[in-house]
């Protein structure tokens, strides 16, 4: 069952404003207007306040007031972006997708990559690991620049890997010996679409992959 769902409508936006101005809210704010009005109401008759600093004291209720309203526009700007990244990265559901990623999804459906290189390796050897970096399957490949690769969760000890996340390493040498470098590529079908802390996540095969490392889609068949 494909789905799109929204894990959070408020952006955090620690990243673009300071830690003083995303403070001053609630019992803060509260606080400094209080502090403020208590100054000016008891204030001394005979040597009352000067008037650049009250000037200067309501510029800065003024400054604060306003980075506040700001924040609040920004944060719902941000959440708008969010949910039309969303549906348009609805249209990506039910279709095969590859990423910029060694990490693929063992589920249902078999862990794929896509693999190349920049010229003809003689031998090519794929190893599977788990997220905890040991080796569970190793196999060797068709000699080539380039291929796709398939896990059913065939263990090399016996047995079948649980469900997760698991990478792809390829070691590849030329007729001579030298090495050559491959680039892989997670492969998968889009079945759901999630807002995730202001990304834009995508479901494949058990795991979720960032939509900005969406690399290809095609459709199916």
């Amino acid at each position: 069952m494909t789905t799109v769902t929204s894990a959070t409508q408020q952006q955090n936006l620690a990243a673009s404003t300071s830690q003083a101005t995303a403070s001053l809210t609630g019992a803060d704010f509260n606080m400094f207007l209080k502090l403020l009005t208590t100054q000016m109401q008891n204030q001394d008759p005979l040597d009352p306040m000067d008037t650049s600093q009250y000037t200067q004291q309501l510029v800065q209720y003024s400054q604060v007031e306003q980075s506040m309203q700001q924040t609040g526009v920004l944060r719902n700007i941000l959440s708008r972006l969010t949910a039309a990244d969303m549906a348009q990265a609805s249209s990506f559901i039910g279709r095969e997708a590859q990423f910029d990623s060694t990490i693929a999804g063992l589920s249902e459906g078999a862990a794929q990559w896509s693999y190349s290189l920049p010229r003809d390796a003689a031998s090519i050897t794929a190893t599977v690991q788990d997220s905890s970096g040991r080796t569970v399957a190793r196999r060797v490949l068709d000699a080539g620049a380039e291929g796709r690769f398939s896990w059913d969760g065939a263990l090399s000890t016996g047995g079948t890997a649980p469900h997760g996340a698991y990478t792809l390493k390829i070691e590849a040498l030329d007729a001579s010996g030298n090495a050559v470098p491959a680039t892989i590529r997670s492969v998968g079908v889009v079945n759901s679409v999630t807002s995730l802390s202001g990304s834009v996540m995508l479901g494949v095969n058990g795991i979720e992959l960032p939509s900005d490392s969406l690399v290809t889609v095609a459709s199916r068949g």
